[in-house]
C-alpha cells in the first residue's frame, strides 16, 4: 500500500494532522525523492560511523596517532582535488555524479569486511578506504549539495538544508543503537556490508530522479582560467572569506576531538560497542532538536549568530568530556557531548551551506562548492594529527580540552567579527554578468549536451 494511500485510510482528523502544509517541501516529487535517498543513505553510515574506528580501535588495536593518521588520510584527497574537482563539476551535470560516488563508497566500504575475511585487513587497509572515500566525497559530496540548488529555491536553501539534517537526525536516533547491537553481534567489519547495501538502495532511489539542468554550450575552455576565476570569486567576496575562515578553524577543533572520543570512551570510560552505540543516541536527539528549530532559531537572531551559537555548543560539549570523571558520570556526560555535537553542527552547516549558496551564481556553484571546502578542510588533517598526538603524548584529555577550549575561544572571536555578526539572513545575488562577467562561463566536456 503507498503513504497516500495508507494516510487516506486514516481517520479525517488524524488525517489532517498528519498532512503536510501545503508549501511544504516535502509535497514536491523531486525533493521528496532526494529526502528520501539521504534518509536511508544516513542510516547506513551511522553504521560505518561506529563500525570503522571501533575496528581500527579495538580490532586492530590503533594508537592515538594512528587514529589520526586514519581521518587525515580521509581530509587529504580534498586538499589535493578539490579545486580541480570544482572546475571539472561546473561543466558537467552534477546528478549522475552523486549516483556513481554513492555506488563507489558502497564499493569501498565492503571491501573492509572482504579484506577482514580473507586476513588481508590492517591499519595499511583502512588508511586506503579511507583516501578513496574522500575521493568519492570530493566530487560526488559537492555535487549532492550543488543538486540541492537546482531543487529547491534559492530562498528556502536554509529550510532545506535543516530538513536534510532532520532526515539524518531521524536515523542518528535510532541508527546508532541499532548499529552497536549489530557491531556486538556479527562484529564491526561485517556491520558495514549493512551500510554498502543501504548505499545501493539510495542509488536506485537517486537513478529515478529527474532534475533539468542547463549547461552552457561553449566549445572554449580554458581549465587554469576557470580554476583562478572560482579562486577569485570567493576570495572576493568577504561574507564566503569569513565563512571559510570561522568553519574552517571549527573542523581543526573537531578533527582533534574525532580521533580520540572513541578511544576515549572504551579506554577510559570503559564502554563496550553496544553501550558506545547507545551513547550516539544523544547525537540523533542533538540533530533532531537543531534540525527541528535551527531554521526557525536563524530567522529570529540571524543566520551568523545562530553559526556562531552552533560552535559554542560544540566546545562547551568537548570541554566538558575533558573534564569528565571515568565513571558512570563520565558515560552521560560523553552522550550530552554528542548531543551537544549533534546539536552545533547542525546549527554551523544549515547557515553556513545556506549563505554560501545564496551569494553564489549558478555558473559558479562548482568551483565555489569545491573551493569552501578545500579551504575548510585544509585545517582538518592538522587537526587530527595535532589531536592524535596530543592524546598519545599528553593524554586523551588533553587533545578534547584542546579542541573545547580553542572552540570557544573561535566562537569569541566570531562573535566580534562584523561580517558574520552582521548577516542576520541569506543575501539578495548580485547581477552575474556585472558581477563576473562572460569569462566566468564554463563549458561542458565535450560530447556532454547543453
Amino acid at each position: 500500500m503507498t503513504p497516500e494511500r495508507i494516510l487516506l485510510a486514516l481517520p479525517s482528523r488524524l488525517r489532517a494532522r498528519l498532512a503536510l502544509p501545503a508549501d511544504d517541501l516535502l509535497r514536491d516529487a523531486v525533493y521528496r525523492r532526494l529526502w528520501s535517498s539521504i534518509l536511508i543513505s544516513a542510516f547506513g553510515s551511522q553504521v560505518t560511523m561506529l563500525a570503522l574506528p571501533l575496528t581500527a580501535a579495538v580490532l586492530l588495536h590503533a594508537t592515538p596517532t594512528q587514529m589520526g593518521w586514519l581521518t587525515a588520510m580521509e581530509i587529504l584527497p580534498f586538499v589535493l582535488l578539490s579545486l580541480p574537482a570544482g572546475v571539472w563539476l561546473d561543466r558537467v551535470r552534477k546528478l549522475p555524479v552523486y549516483v556513481a560516488g554513492e555506488a563507489g563508497l558502497a564499493l569501498i566500504v565492503a571491501s573492509v569486511p572482504l579484506a577482514w575475511w580473507a586476513g588481508w585487513l590492517g591499519m595499511p587497509w583502512m588508511y586506503a578506504a579511507a583516501f578513496l572515500m574522500g575521493c568519492v566525497h570530493v566530487g560526488a559530496g559537492s555535487a549532492a549539495q550543488i543538486v540541492l540548488t537546482q531543487v529547491v529555491a534559492r530562498e528556502r536553501l536554509v529550510e532545506a538544508h535543516a530538513k536534510n539534517a532532520l532526515a539524518t537526525s531521524g536515523a542518528e536516533v535510532a541508527g546508532p543503537g541499532l548499529a552497536g547491537a549489530l557491531i556486538k553481534l556479527v562484529g564491526a567489519p561485517l556491520a558495514l556490508l549493512v551500510d554498502a547495501g543501504l548505499l545501493i538502495v539510495s542509488v536506485l532511489i537517486l537513478r529515478g530522479m529527474r532534475i533539468h539542468e542547463r549547461l552552457d554550450a561553449r566549445v572554449e575552455r580554458h581549465f587554469g582560467r576557470d580554476l583562478r576565476v572560482g579562486l577569485a570569486f570567493v576570495a572576493g567576496t568577504p561574507l564566503l572569506v569569513s565563512l571559510a575562515v570561522t568553519v574552517g578553524l571549527w573542523q581543526l577543533c573537531h578533527h582533534a576531538a574525532i580521533v580520540v572520543q572513541i578511544l576515549f570512551a572504551t579506554r577510559v570510560l570503559g564502554l563496550g560497542e553496544s553501550q558506545v552505540g547507545l551513547s550516539y543516541v544523544g547525537l540523533g536527539v542533538g540533530t533532531v532538536l537543531a534540525s527541528a528549530f535551527g531554521s526557525r532559531l536563524a530567522r529570529r537572531i540571524g543566520n551568523g549568530p545562530c553559526l556562531v551559537l552552533g560552535v559554542a555548543v560544540c566546545g562547551a560539549g568537548w570541554l566538558a568530556l575533558a573534564v569528565a570523571p571515568a565513571d558512570a558520570i563520565g558515560a552521560a556526560v560523553f552522550a550530552a557531548m554528542l548531543l551537544c555535537f549533534g546539536m552545533g553542527a547542525v546549527l554551523i552547516f544549515i547557515n553556513f551551506l545556506g549563505l554560501r549558496q545564496a551569494v553564489t551564481p549558478p555558473s559558479l556553484l562548482g568551483r565555489m562548492t569545491s573551493t569552501m571546502r578545500w579551504l575548510i578542510l585544509i585545517p582538518a588533517g592538522p587537526g587530527a594529527l595535532l589531536g592524535g598526538w596530543l592524546g598519545e603524548h599528553l593524554g586523551l584529555r588533553a587533545s578534547l580540552a584542546f579542541a573545547g577550549g580553542s572552540a570557544l575561544l573561535l566562537a569569541a572571536a566570531a562573535w566580534r567579527h562584523p561580517v558574520i555578526r552582521g548577516t542576520r539572513q541569506l543575501p539578495r545575488l548580485e547581477s552575474e554578468d556585472e558581477l563576473l562577467g562572460p569569462e566566468a562561463i564554463v563549458a561542458p566536456t565535450r560530447g556532454e549536451p547543453a
